[in-house]
């Protein structure tokens, strides 16, 4: 027998029997190249998948589900690539669809031009008229908790849920004085107790009997996240809610006293608002002006992932290419989220994946992450990701590509949600417009990362202590080519365009441009790190800070400010100079410190670098460039064109 029979009588038994000889290498040859599969809301699951449409007497035709469509190629093998192709349409899954190793060398994409929506939730209807305003539908399985969820889609809007208060946050009374020793400290100075973090004292004036535990939600503040929790108890003698599961922190850490009261029918103050009674056992719902319920299109979410692609270390998932697919409405479980929101799933999780690719994907009002994913060699590419409970992008991995993705209105149920966070090495993460981020808009750390030629805006919305892009302990990072603007300081530890945190070392900041953001850089127990060739606007004071770091480079910047220029800690900074610093009123001030308290301070002088005005040309649309009489040619500053920052067309 032949090398080539003997391969293809192999193939016959991997299929489930040898082939008839004279017939077996031809039918062997069709099966292998026929890979492909359709998927339709017109098909059946008891079809073949093999045809995009049925055909006329009905007997064959796509599957009906993409979970019928996947086992059909997994049961191919993995020798070839496989296709699952999904007409237009709506598809609700009760349970996420799992990849494996096994199915390595699948893509699942739409048909061209096809619109394909999976939902993991399901419809809601039913309402009626309940109370003067409001409708409710009944729910199963809702009282007894067995469906819970924090999210509701109507009419393809992300829902705001009953809040209380109306506007801002109730003040508890709680106190945890403890010191935070910073992270690499190892956190707080003593642990918390349970009873700590399981507690809030209350002013009488904004809870009361009245409060249905059984429904309420809070959110508790801290300083950079925040933790959702539900209530177990209330003690109306001693204003104690008791909470079912921990805090991230206790309330009142960091000298935070904020929280909100979420899911209860008194916080139902406007249209657009909704609550789960599960003391009732229904959904409680104010329509917006005009909307009618008999024909309203409402989702309610019953899993936390819509597809997972699950490998393992020693049998990763391979080759496996998700495109062209709009993925909606997920939940999330009643939990602290962490640092970043990080501990939910994502509407499209991988785990120990290799050479995936998720591409032109819209991820739209979901509870949790949009994307969340590990491996190497990964591509997030062309991806929208928007109104997210949690994160957008959540990446770990190594030698991997995030790039020209569109992420905004994040955070909407979790405001420690960040944009697009990671970590690993060698990768890169470029050319993403990221921008509405009640917290940071792009967190990394890892080794050797570039992240280059992002566009971001509005970001650092409610919660502080991070900025644009916010590196923790980053090591040879390159920050490089990035247009920051428009980020407001709401207090607490601040907030930054260019931030590097605990033990970021040797890392490059180099050509990037921020408009508008009061702190540019900070700088916090890093080290050995280069600032240059940077521009920085500010239309107010601009503050450099350097808190318990050393041996930095800043040299051939521009600083530009309509109030002082401030740098803290100037015995940070090894050198310091070729720098154009021009304070609209002339206060160049610098300030020693000891760790975190000011020793001194005095006005700068020129030194090194000049104190003039850098004569720009034009900033605002990303071409930072200047008259043939700028002083920047003479000291080596080169204009800085991040125009194409963001997503390329």
């Amino acid at each position: 027998m032949t090398k080539r029979w003997f391969v293809l009588l192999i193939v016959g038994i991997l299929l489930g029997a040898i082939l008839p000889l004279g017939t077996e290498e031809s039918k062997a040859s069709s099966i292998l190249k026929n890979g492909t599969f359709f998927v339709a809301p017109n098909g059946s699951d008891s079809w073949s998948g093999r045809k995009p449409v049925p055909n006329a007497s009905r007997t064959d035709g796509p599957f009906a589900t993409l979970a019928a469509a996947c086992k059909a190629a997994q049961e191919m093998g993995t020798i070839r690539p496989r296709k699952v192709i999904i007409q237009s349409g709506r598809y609700f899954l009760n349970e996420p669809l799992v990849l494996t190793d096994k199915d390595s060398g699948l893509t699942i994409e739409a048909s061209p031009g096809a619109m394909v929506s999976l939902y993991g939730g399901r419809e809601v209807t039913g309402w009626r008229k309940d109370g003067e305003n409001v409708y409710s539908a009944t729910l199963p399985d809702v009282r007894q908790r067995v469906w819970d969820f924090r999210a509701l889609v109507v009419n393809g809007r992300f829902c705001r849920r009953t809040r209380l208060p109306e506007q801002g946050f109730f003040t508890h009374q709680s106190a945890f004085d403890v010191p935070w020793m910073t992270s690499t400290g190892g956190g707080w100075k003593r642990k918390p107790t349970n009873e700590e973090l399981t507690t809030l004292k209350y002013n009488p004036e904004d809870l009361g009997p009245w409060l249905d535990i059984n429904n309420a939600e809070i959110t508790v503040y801290h300083m950079w996240d925040e933790s959702l929790v539900g209530v177990s108890a209330m003690d109306t003698e001693s204003r104690i809610l008791i909470f079912s599961t921990p805090s991230g922190h206790p309330p009142g850490a960091f000298g935070v006293k904020k929280y909100v009261v979420w899911n209860v029918r008194q916080g139902m103050t406007k249209p657009g608002q909704w609550y789960l009674d599960r003391t009732a056992g229904k959904i409680v719902y104010w329509p917006l002006p005009g909307e009618d319920m008999s024909k309203a299109e409402v989702f309610a979410p019953t899993i936390e992932s819509i597809i997972q692609i699950r490998g393992t270390k020693n049998n990763p998932a391979k080759d496996i290419t998700i495109r062209g697919l709009v993925l909606s409405v997920t939940t999330t479980p009643l939990k602290a989220g962490g640092f970043g929101a990080g501990r939910f799933e994502g509407a499209v999780s991988i785990s120990s994946g290799q050479n995936c690719n998720l591409v032109d994907l819209e991820i739209v009002n979901v509870g949790g992450q949009g994307i969340k994913v590990s491996g190497s060699n990964l591509r997030i590419e062309d991806c929208h990701v928007h109104h997210t409970g949690a994160c957008g992008i959540k990446f770990s991995g190594a030698g991997s590509v995030v790039t020209n993705n569109y992420i905004h209105d994040v955070g909407l149920t979790y405001p420690s949600a960040i944009g697009l966070q990671g970590g690993g090495k060698d990768n890169e993460i470029s050319h993403n417009e990221i921008h509405n981020t009640p917290y940071t808009a792009i967190n990394w750390g890892g080794q050797r990362n570039i992240i280059e030629k992002n566009l971001i805006y509005r970001a650092m919305l409610q919660l502080h202590d991070g900025g644009g892009i916010y590196c923790f302990a980053g090591n040879r990072l390159v920050l490089r080519g990035n247009f920051i603007r428009d980020i407001p300081d709401t207090g607490g530890y601040g907030s930054s365009a260019y931030y590097l945190d605990e033990r970021s070392e040797s890392c490059l900041v180099e050509g990037n441009l921020s408009i508008n953001v009061a702190r540019p850089t900070h700088n916090h127990i890093a080290k050995n790190n280069t600032i240059s060739n940077n521009v920085f606007i500010c239309n107010e004071d601009a503050r450099f800070t350097f808190p318990r770091s050393s041996d930095f480079v800043f040299a051939k910047n521009i600083v530009y400010a309509k109030g002082k220029i401030v740098f803290d800690n100037t015995n940070a900074m090894t050198t310091f100079k070729d720098n154009i610093l021009y304070s609209a009123e002339g206060r160049v001030q610098g300030n020693k410190m000891s760790r975190y308290t000011r020793t001194g301070s005095e006005q700068l002088q020129p030194g090194n670098n000049l104190f003039a005005d850098p004569l720009f040309v034009d900033f605002e649309k990303g071409k930072a460039s200047f008259t043939a009489q700028s002083p920047a040619a003479r000291l080596g500053i080169k204009p800085i064109d991040v125009s194409n920052a963001g997503r390329r067309p």
